[in-house]
């Protein structure tokens, strides 16, 4: 769907689709307990992760089509689970 908004909208990441946001999210809080400074963190921990998208984010970004806009979120939402992880173990 994403490919199909590329071409709908005319534009290489258009701010209509937002699959890709919610998809990286879930995958920051997958086996995340319940706790709102958990929901907030992970939201955190994402967005800046999204921003600024470290390697290899930034070259999964280039793949044609919608690929790249859903699956650099995802990527950004694994990283952010694997520092959810981190952070849950140590606090």
């Amino acid at each position: 769907m994403a490919s199909l908004a590329v071409k709908i909208y005319n534009s290489k990441d258009p701010g209509q689709i937002v699959i890709d946001e919610v998809c990286g999210y879930l995958f920051t809080m997958v086996l995340i307990p319940f706790s709102w400074g958990y929901v907030i963190t992970g939201f955190l921990l994402f967005r800046i992760l999204d921003i600024l998208k470290p390697y290899p984010i930034r070259n999964i970004e280039k793949l044609r089509d919608g690929y790249g806009i859903v699956l650099d979120d995802v990527l950004a939402g694994v990283y952010a689970n694997i520092l959810m992880q981190i952070i849950i173990r140590v606090y």
